[in-house]
């Protein structure tokens, strides 16, 4: 079973950064697009960022673009999430995704899900 466990997440000023991190279980790491989405009350889940497998090609959301950065480490199966410039409106619970779709841009994209991480954002 593929799991997914995300860390980092926690209350930040407006302005600041934060980085989350993501490990996952699953060996076959790299056969998995892989996606940041988040939830906030209310709303549908939505995708922020999706990375391909490799990391060769990465599809940001239009308000995070300069702001926020994914990565990804194969060789430690981890996924992260550099959020700089934080606004109030990112505040939601952050979810890491392993996806069968080469880009994932959808939650329906995705097949494993971690248990998400809140994140605050003060003004």
């Amino acid at each position: 079973q593929v799991r997914l466990e995300e860390s980092g997440g926690g209350l930040v000023q407006a302005g600041a950064s934060l980085r989350l991190s993501c490990a996952i279980s699953e060996r076959t790491y790299t056969r998995f697009g892989m996606g940041w989405f988040r939830q906030s009350p209310g709303k549908a889940r939505e995708v922020v960022v999706g990375i391909t497998k490799i990391g060769a090609g990465v599809y940001y959301a239009d308000f995070v673009k300069g702001r926020f950065t994914i990565s990804r480490d194969n060789a430690k199966n981890k996924l992260f999430l550099q959020m700089n410039n934080q606004k109030p409106e990112d505040a939601a619970v952050y979810y890491c995704a392993a996806c069968e779709a080469l880009l994932p841009q959808r939650p329906d994209e995705c097949d494993y899900w971690g248990q998400g991480k809140q994140v605050t954002v003060s003004t």
